[in-house]
């Protein structure tokens, strides 16, 4: 997505297409599709609809469209209003061509993350999916922006990926404490206002942040020309004046499992660390077991019959800490929901979670149309949507409606479920949607307290 003045309009290909944008008063509005990387995942259209985009043989095709689209500048970060996610989709992405499966659920909360928090985002991403084709070297759907800045990924194993992240935590912290030091005793080599704006720089918001890197670059001038031992270390620290955004990532195999006491030992810190579950309620990267995130009643490898045991519920652990913020999201099932989720958590100064519900293959679902299953989740009460700010009187938000969808109904959707359905024994279908429902209650009892 870009928008743009119309000064561009005279040099536009023919065919290009544009309209004029709701948001930005006299610019234009277009959405392309780089030909050359599109996989036909569907994806975009099932995000769409028919009516915007539909598909095509590429054979038809020319790239000239996309190769104009890409000389178009990039909207200033400064005028996006990232609550409206007609707006937010327009900050670059520096996550781009991704090689998982096509129609992967993983890849769009990463997307979403390096729009939000771009060039100073870092993460540890956990062995699984995701660092597969997060880091499938040679090659990296992590990318950079125009001034030749990205994101810092790395991948640790599942059973200490947590610790990693908290690493990344630990050592910024240690080297802004030395830049702050440092910078008190060069005072007087030194712009006063320079570096009183920089010591007391907010940085609530992508504006302050901004000005925060400018001041930065302003101080590394300055320190290039002071040839002393302490310019020299002050200039290798100088970054971690910039508030960077950590993000510990990885499947709920690591999370439920191999790596959960990691993970409560990060939650536990109170240290200003994001955790990011992809929660696909299976080991998809190594063949589809069972993990304890799998749901009730679905087949997985060591599960062939269907899970008899209901599913940890890994977010109501994570609130027994009345000092970490929660949350529970499905991007197909409520945009919205989601990148407010993604901005509290980023702007809570402490430990922050959220489990991020994912379609995959192993579900047994059409993988063109994902949101349909996002969407069904919730409305039958399958999956939870919520916010748990401790920031707010009230912290607890249930953003989830009274299940309208028939259990039953959901089940047939999913090819996971069919022995469930198929099998004599109605008590289990009974009990889970007993289970559904007392987990329901319990959660809207969580809003009045």
């Amino acid at each position: 997505m870009k928008v743009f003045e119309d000064e561009y309009l005279g040099e536009i290909p023919q065919g290009f297409k544009s309209v004029i944008s709701n948001d930005f008063e006299l610019m234009n509005f277009t959405i392309q599709v780089n030909s050359n990387q599109c996989n036909a995942c569907n994806n975009c259209i099932d995000a769409c609809s028919e009516k915007a985009l539909f598909m095509a043989d590429k054979s038809d095709l020319n790239n000239e469209n996309w190769k104009y689209f890409d000389t178009l500048p990039k909207l200033d970060r400064t005028i996006i209003d990232t609550s409206k996610v007609s707006q937010q989709q327009l900050q670059e992405p520096l996550f781009e061509y991704s090689n998982g499966d096509d129609g992967c659920g993983e890849a769009p909360y990463f997307k979403l993350l390096s729009q939000l928090f771009g060039d100073r985002l870092l993460i540890a991403n956990a062995t699984g999916s995701s660092s597969i084709f997060g880091g499938a070297l040679p090659t990296t759907p992590w990318t950079k922006n125009k001034a030749g800045k990205g994101p810092v990924w790395s991948n640790s194993l599942f059973e200490d990926n947590a610790e990693f992240g908290l690493g990344f935590r630990l050592s910024l912290d240690q080297q802004e404490y030395e830049a702050r030091t440092l910078l008190k005793k060069m005072m007087q080599f030194l712009d006063f206002d320079l570096v009183y704006d920089i010591i007391t720089a907010k940085q609530h918001s992508e504006i302050e942040i901004i000005k925060q890197q400018n001041r930065v670059t302003q101080l590394k001038e300055i320190l290039n020309k002071i040839k002393t031992s302490e310019a020299d270390k002050l200039n290798r620290y100088a970054d971690a004046l910039v508030k960077k955004s950590v993000w510990c990532v990885g499947g709920d195999g690591w999370a439920y499992d191999i790596g959960f006491g990691g993970l409560d030992h990060v939650i536990a810190s109170g240290k200003n660390v994001n955790i990011l579950i992809l929660d696909n309620g299976v080991y998809s990267n190594t063949g589809g077991q069972m993990s304890k995130a799998t749901p009730f009643g679905a087949s997985a490898k060591f599960a062939h019959l269907g899970k008899t045991k209901q599913k940890k519920d890994l977010g109501l652990m994570a609130m027994t800490y009345a000092d970490v913020y929660v949350a529970s999201v499905a991007m197909g099932a409520n945009q919205e929901q989601t990148l407010k989720a993604f901005k509290e958590a980023e702007s809570f100064d402490g430990p922050s979670v959220i489990i991020a519900y994912c379609h995959s293959n192993s579900h047994g679902i059409d993988m063109r149309n994902p949101s349909q299953y996002h969407k069904a989740a919730v409305a039958s009460g399958q999956w939870l949507l919520y916010r748990n700010d401790p920031r707010k009187l009230k912290s607890f938000q249930l953003d989830s409606n009274q299940p309208t969808l028939k259990t039953e109904d959901y089940l047939k959707m999913e090819k996971r479920f069919d022995r469930l359905l198929k099998s004599t024994n109605n008590l289990l279908i009974n009990k889970l949607k007993i289970n559904i429902d007392k987990r329901f209650q319990k959660y809207k009892s969580l809003s009045y307290s």
